[in-house]
């Protein structure tokens, strides 16, 4: 449900006219095909929820506007009604919208109906009177939020994953090193490979002045407000805790849909984020997203777990103080992990990590009730082009992250650091960003991205769970434990067997 901030900066940007530069290699049958002005008259309706990772749609689609003739009308609503509205669009069949800037989670529902209510886009693709993106640079972990039984559906355009960045530099320090060793017994790894050793280090650093500017600094900077977003911080942090070369399911038994969500490992993953949440100011449970990214942008957190936009925020140095000072690493993993299926822990020989795609990575997708398909995706296969999309990946304020072959350094893909350099980014933090994001994306051990119907009520549960765990209202496990019973109740009210069906089909069970 990543919800984007910093409309203010998004506001400054746009009076100054910074836009993106979408000049581009058109295919002779585009350049015939814009020749006729096929799109005069056309308007395309995009529906989207009210947040940052809106404003590309406006900024690129005056641009797409200026190339073709044709006009796009965004209309933006709060994310409290914006689920509401897509379907009500969708199930009534008034076609009010060509298309829907949608999280990934949503495509159950999409396909909960006899017809799916979006449309495939293959044929799309294939036509090259349409801007031209290279289904090859989509990662295949990202491919399978865009994809549905083996059908293209949406149009890539953010890619959403969480890794953990760190302050480089005090970490480095020889001193800190020392005492770390003193205190813990071991060498501070650099960077944390395991949970343990990510809580270790998270307490070692909180409550002093390790950056010597006269205030007690944090060990680690998170957002915990209810009602937000940090249940996806808790998904990301405990894939490890149940996910295995012997388990890949976080969410559901595959065979009964039974929750898995109160398992051993999954407790034991919501004890350590509790003690972890003492690892920061204890005003990071009313926090929001937002409050939580500034701490560490100001300097005084050694660690924060999140999207690729912190990265990319960091390069800007009127509101970043860590530019050119930050690592970047895959979520930290683990030897011991509980397979909630066959309910045994298991131990393991070296350290097991997890990626994600924790979420919404939002894209645009066509109704089918769309009264201008083929203009429809016109746009949408603009903003996916190259130029365009490079140009998002490196502002963080325009919420979208990067994810495709071209936004990786050599050998996982074709950018420079000088491609980066010349968006503004210290040439420091290009590597260790792209790397990380690469290799979470690329993990053949992902936890299963949830995209079933009701998965927006299955986030908000484990929200309510996390957040009374972290205030002491109820222990992890009662917590959990009450989660369990909002999952069973979902379930029940949505059709238990529609959501096996459902579930199965999105996570390609084989039985």
């Amino acid at each position: 449900m990543r919800k984007k901030w910093i409309i203010g900066l998004v506001g400054i940007v746009l009076l100054t006219g910074m836009v993106a530069a979408s000049a581009y290699e058109m295919t002779p049958e585009r350049k015939a095909w814009l020749a006729t002005n096929p799109y005069k008259g056309v308007t395309v309706r995009v529906l989207t929820l009210k947040a940052t990772v809106s404003q590309p749609l406006f900024i690129l689609g005056r641009k797409w506007e200026k190339e073709t003739g044709g006009k796009v009308e965004v209309v933006e609503v709060p994310l409290a009604a914006f689920h509401q509205k897509i379907f009500t669009d969708l199930i009534t069949g008034m076609g009010e919208y060509d298309a829907f800037l949608t999280a990934s989670w949503y495509y159950g529902d999409y396909f909960s109906a006899p017809e799916p209510y979006i449309i495939p886009i293959e044929k799309f693709m294939k036509d090259p009177r349409f801007p031209q993106w290279d289904p090859k640079t989509v990662l295949p972990a990202m491919k399978k939020l865009l994809t549905w039984g083996g059908k293209w559906y949406g149009i890539p355009n953010d890619n959403d994953g969480q890794v953990l960045y760190y302050r480089e530099d005090i970490l480095k320090n020889p001193e800190y090193q020392r005492r770390f060793k003193a205190e813990f017994g071991y060498d501070l790894p650099i960077p944390p490979k395991t949970t343990k050793q990510f809580l270790d280090e998270a307490k070692f650093f909180n409550g002093w002045d390790w950056d010597k500017d006269g205030k007690a600094d944090y060990g680690v900077s998170m957002h915990l407000k209810v009602g937000e977003q940090a249940m996806f911080h808790y998904a990301s942090f405990a894939a490890p805790y149940v996910i295995s070369p012997d388990n890949r399911y976080f969410w559901f038994n595959p065979e009964n849909m039974d929750p898995l969500i109160n398992s051993e490992g999954h407790v034991a993953a919501m004890e350590d984020i509790v003690k972890l949440s003492h690892y920061g100011p204890r005003a990071m449970l009313a926090w929001t997203l937002g409050e939580g990214w500034d701490l560490f942008l100001k300097g005084d957190a050694v660690f924060c777990f999140t999207w690729g936009d912190l990265g990319a925020l960091a390069q800007d140095p009127k509101e970043s103080r860590v530019r050119g000072k930050i690592g970047a690493c895959p979520m930290p993993g683990r030897y011991k992990i509980y397979d909630p299926i066959k309910k045994i822990w298991r131990k393991y020989d070296k350290v097991i990590q997890v990626g994600n795609t924790t979420g919404g990575s939002w894209h645009l997708v066509i109704s089918r009730y769309s009264k201008h398909p083929e203009a429809t995706y016109d746009y949408a296969a603009f903003m996916a082009i190259k130029e365009n999309a490079f140009w998002n990946f490196t502002r963080g304020w325009t919420g979208v992250d990067p994810g495709r072959t071209f936004a990786f350094l050599p050998p996982y893909g074709t950018a420079s650091i000088q491609d980066y350099v010349e968006q503004g980014w210290d040439p420091h933090d290009v590597k260790p960003y792209t790397d990380a994001y690469y290799l979470d994306f690329t993990n053949p051990l992902q936890i299963l991205y949830l995209r079933i119907p009701g998965g927006e009520e299955y986030w908000r549960a484990l929200d309510f769970a996390l957040g009374k765990a972290v205030s002491g209202e109820l222990s992890p496990k009662e917590a959990l434990d009450e989660c369990y019973k909002d999952f069973v109740k979902i379930t029940n009210r949505l059709g238990k067997e529609r959501q096996l069906k459902l579930f199965r089909e999105s996570v390609e069970y084989g039985g």
